[in-house]
C-alpha cells in the first residue's frame, strides 16, 4: 500500500504536504476511495507552523476565544492560536486550546475544569479530515450543550465546503483530489464489485486488512 503513496503540495505553500493512497478504505461510517495521510502536518512542528499560518489568514477579522482540537490536531491548534494572537482582532489576547473527551457512548464531553473555556465563548473547531461532516455535527451538538458559539471551522482536508451554514476553511479540498469519493457502506460500488477493503482508517491512521 505504501508504494502507492502520492504527495500533494498546498497550492499556497509548497512546504505544506499531504500523502494520498488510492484504494478501498473503510471508516466507522463510510467507505472512501483514497486514504488521505495527514501525519506530517499533525506531527512535524515546522509543517504545522506553516499550516497554521495559512489557516490563520482566513480569520484576521474573526474574534476567537477558544480552539477545540479534534483528531490529533493539538500541535496545529497551538500554532494557530499563536498566529491569531499576533494579528487581527485577537491581537495579544489569550486563546484557549482544548480537546474533548469521549465517554462510553462515544459522545464528546468536557470536564468541569475546562467548561469555562466554552461557556459563552466564540469557538473555532479544528479537525484533521472532513469527509461527510458527521464528526462536525457531533461537535456542534456538544457545543450547544456547553453553550459555546461556533464561529469558524478549519481542517487540513475537507471534502465538503460548508457545515451548518459555516464555511469549512481547509488547506486541501476536493480540488486537490478531484477523484475523491465517499460512500455509505451499503452503497459502496467497490464493495458491490467485490473489491477487497485495503485498510480500516480513522483519525489515528490505518490498519491493513
Amino acid at each position: 500500500m505504501e508504494g502507492r503513496v502520492q504527495t500533494i503540495e498546498s497550492r499556497k505553500n509548497k512546504k505544506i504536504k499531504i500523502g494520498i493512497i488510492p484504494g478501498h478504505f473503510a471508516t466507522n461510517h463510510s467507505h472512501i476511495n483514497y486514504y488521505v495521510d495527514l501525519t506530517r502536518i499533525k506531527t512535524s512542528h515546522k509543517m504545522a507552523k506553516a499550516a497554521a499560518d495559512q489557516l490563520a489568514s482566513a480569520y484576521v477579522g474573526t474574534h476567537i476565544d477558544t480552539i477545540i482540537c479534534l483528531e490529533g490536531t493539538e500541535i496545529l491548534g497551538a500554532f494557530l492560536a499563536e498566529c491569531l494572537c499576533s494579528s487581527g482582532i485577537n491581537l495579544n489576547e489569550d486563546i484557549s486550546v482544548i480537546t474533548p473527551e469521549l465517554n462510553s457512548n462515544n459522545q464528546m464531553i468536557f470536564r468541569d475544569n475546562v467548561q469555562k473555556n466554552i461557556w459563552g465563548k466564540r469557538v473555532l473547531l479544528l479537525i484533521s479530515s472532513v469527509s461527510t461532516g458527521k464528526t462536525i455535527n457531533r461537535a456542534i451538538e456538544c457545543l450547544k450543550y456547553y453553550n459555546g458559539q461556533l464561529v469558524a471551522i478549519s481542517s487540513i482536508f475537507s471534502a465538503i465546503e460548508k457545515s451548518n451554514e459555516i464555511e469549512v476553511h481547509a488547506l486541501f479540498t476536493r480540488d486537490d483530489i478531484p477523484s475523491y469519493q465517499t460512500y455509505k457502506s451499503g452503497e459502496c460500488p467497490m464493495c458491490k464489485s467485490s473489491q477487497k477493503v485495503d485498510a480500516l482508517v480513522n483519525s489515528f491512521g490505518y490498519s491493513k486488512i
